[in-house]
């Protein structure tokens, strides 16, 4: 039996076990045996007709449904089919082979060149043919077990890394009603890893890229020229120099999704690029110092740190906003979850605002002098402040004073950056000392000697450090253990302002004094962009919705801590609970029976006296009544004394307060 199906041609043989219409089988290759296909032009589907076969009409069609039956076999599909952009004469004719992939097929018929897509439809037997080998089903099947057990394997070491970590303990829950939708939201959680490792598996078309040396040729020694050479026309076009030398040195921010930048120079330049396209969206003058950028919730708004205050302006250019309270800021910062912006200004002040709401949510005072050294960790959205005296201090908006205080240098803090997976951080200081930190347990975990004023991770854990004109990029080679993967020398006399990496691109943003530079970094973004969380190619619509769930699932302040996996778990109970009287009463009874049951020693004539013996006694049964009499004074409210009342003169009694009667 074979089938012909959206133009593959896949033969049946005795004993096969699995089928893939369109996978590499020794059975499709230039097969020329072709039955009479049935037609049926409602969806453009053929299928072969033969004994026990029939054609399915577009309600009974294969891939629209997820298990028919035909002749002992259940067949499944795993992607879509667009048949009818077929033409079926090239579906029954004779087709040389030329590439096979399990969607899409090249094939040559007649000298000419067709691609084909087709579906993957796995066939599995429900029952043995009568005429086939025992022996040889047996073997079939173990050797499909083995791989379906690989696959389940790899789809477990997949789905651990999208776990909500540890599941909560249920065995001390006493509630079943809250015991059993415990139960149903971890067996949810598990659900929805799964489903996400099988689509990491299955669905995510690209991997990240690297730089492979050959011999004793260094990966730090490829030169950007050599790159660009070397890459797709795509990619060509990504990395440029604008030259802008009156204006800077220039601040860049980039969207979520890496899409669009905003630029600010020094002087008062402002501009916003579409990346994508290398267009520009809008340029202006404020005709006043710009210190920091920063984009808000989407590409409509970003704010930036003027002389002054802070200002909020839209994507056209037009001015939104003007906040005062921040005061004359030098650093800010935008938390997405929670529509926070973070500000540090001139009097080392912390300012946290709802740009939701615009109320002012929190405002303290760092202690430690003024500061420009502040970076928003991804994972839980603390705030971390790099400080002179070679601290680093960790905020958060419901707490006045920092939640970690860490000795890092030995001299002031110039930059500090945070891994996305929250876990790992970084810091540069004046001591030509850059160390990696285990945010976990507060310990550090590599130091190296070097010298850096600006710290960027990338979105595959790659580490830029900026220098006066030079750009190094470090590479995790394992256990967290970081070098040198790729270097980049400005022209002599640029001076850096910011290295920047631009999201699901493998590119390194570099604001200097002479402009805007990108150079290409292979592996540094995310290959695969989920578009429900930064989507490059959104519409006007799917950025309204998505800024009205994001409203609608905006986050507290208060949901902001060291360790966000605490939030709806359930308290830990107490090992030790307060006494009862009853209890407090019979275990000191208990002491003083103890107490009054010592036997003392024989000693000697004089000092072995009946009297003696009893204060003994005495004083050890005083003992341990003390801690109990202790606690109960402890417990005891206080009362105020009584004020003595002093009669006052009579020409001092008119301003005393009269006595309620």
């Amino acid at each position: 039996m074979f089938l012909l199906f959206c133009g593959c041609v896949v033969t049946k043989e005795e004993g096969d076990e699995t089928l893939a219409l369109g996978a590499t089988s020794k059975n499709c290759e230039g097969h020329d045996k072709v039955s009479a296909p049935v037609e049926f032009p409602r969806d453009g589907c053929v299928a072969t007709k033969e004994e026990g076969v029939e054609g399915f009409p577009r309600d009974r069609c294969l891939w629209e449904s997820s298990r028919r039956e035909i002749r002992g076999f259940s067949f499944c599909c795993a992607a879509p089919c667009r048949s009818s952009s077929l033409s079926h004469p090239v579906a029954v004719a004779r087709r040389q082979l030329i590439y096979r992939s399990p969607f899409l097929t090249l094939a040559r018929q007649n000298g000419v060149s067709v691609l084909i897509p087709c579906v993957v439809v796995v066939a599995r037997r429900l029952y043995s043919p009568p005429d086939s080998g025992k022996s040889r089903t047996i073997n079939s099947n173990r050797m499909i077990s083995a791989t379906q057990q690989k696959i389940a394997d790899e789809l477990d070491v997949r789905a651990r890394k999208y776990l909500r970590g540890d599941g909560a303990n249920l065995e001390t829950l006493r509630d079943k009603k809250l015991k059993g939708q415990l139960v149903n939201r971890e067996k949810l959680y598990g659900q929805s890893a799964k489903a996400a490792a099988k689509a990491e598996k299955w669905l995510l078309p690209s991997d990240e890229g690297y730089l492979e040396p050959e011999g004793l040729e260094k990966t730090w020694m490829i030169k950007q020229e050599s790159i660009v050479r070397e890459v797709d026309i795509s990619s060509f076009r990504k990395p440029f120099d604008m030259i802008l030398p009156d204006l800077g040195p220039y601040k860049l921010e980039y969207t979520p999704s890496g899409r669009y930048m905003v630029m600010g120079g020094r002087k008062g330049h402002l501009a916003m690029i579409d990346m994508l396209n290398m267009n520009l969206i809008k340029e202006f003058q404020v005709r006043e110092t710009v210190r920091d950028v920063v984009f808000l919730q989407n590409e409509q708004f970003f704010a930036v740190a003027q002389k002054k205050y802070p200002y909020i302006y839209n994507w056209r250019g037009t001015e939104i906003h003007c906040l005062k309270e921040h005061g004359a800021a030098l650093k800010l910062q935008f938390l997405d979850k929670h529509f926070l912006l973070a500000s540090v200004n001139k009097s080392a002040q912390l300012h946290y605002q709802d740009v939701s709401t615009g109320v002012i949510v929190a405002n303290y005072r760092t202690g430690l002098g003024r500061t420009d050294v502040m970076q928003v960790n991804p994972y839980n959205a603390v705030i971390g402040l790099g400080h002179s005296a070679g601290k680093v201090t960790m905020w958060k908006p419901t707490s006045a004073k920092p939640l970690v205080t860490m000795l890092c240098h030995f001299g002031p803090v110039t930059d500090i950056a945070f891994h996305k997976g929250g876990h790992l951080m970084a810091t540069t200081g004046m001591d030509h000392k850059i160390k990696l930190w285990d945010i976990r347990k507060f310990g550090l975990l590599h130091s190296y000697t070097a010298h850096a004023q600006m710290l960027d991770f990338s979105q595959k854990g790659m580490l830029a450090l900026g220098n006066k004109s030079h750009v190094h990029i470090w590479r995790d080679s394992g256990n967290q253990d970081y070098k040198q993967y790729m270097s980049h020398e400005m022209v002599k006399g640029y001076q850096l302002a910011k290295v920047c990496f631009r999201p699901y691109e493998d590119v390194l943003g570099i604001g200097h004094s002479m402009g805007l530079s990108s150079i290409i970094v292979p592996g540094a973004g995310e290959p695969n962009f989920d578009s429900w969380v930064a989507n490059p190619y959104e519409t006007k619509k799917q950025r309204r919705e998505k800024e009205v769930h994001a409203l609608i699932d905006k986050l507290q302040p208060e949901t902001i801590m060291l360790e966000p996996t605490k939030i709806g778990t359930l308290k830990p109970r107490r090992t030790k609970a307060n006494p009862t009287k009853k209890e407090i009463q019979e275990e000191m009874e208990s002491a003083i029976d103890a107490a009054k049951n010592i036997t003392f020693k024989k000693k000697t004539k004089g000092r072995n006296k009946p009297s003696k013996r009893t204060k003994k006694k005495e004083e050890g049964v005083f003992k341990a009544k003390r801690p109990f009499l202790e606690q109960k004074t402890e417990e005891r409210p206080f009362k105020r004394q009584k004020k003595e009342e002093v009669e006052l003169p009579k020409a001092l009694q008119r301003f005393s307060r009269k006595k309620a009667q």
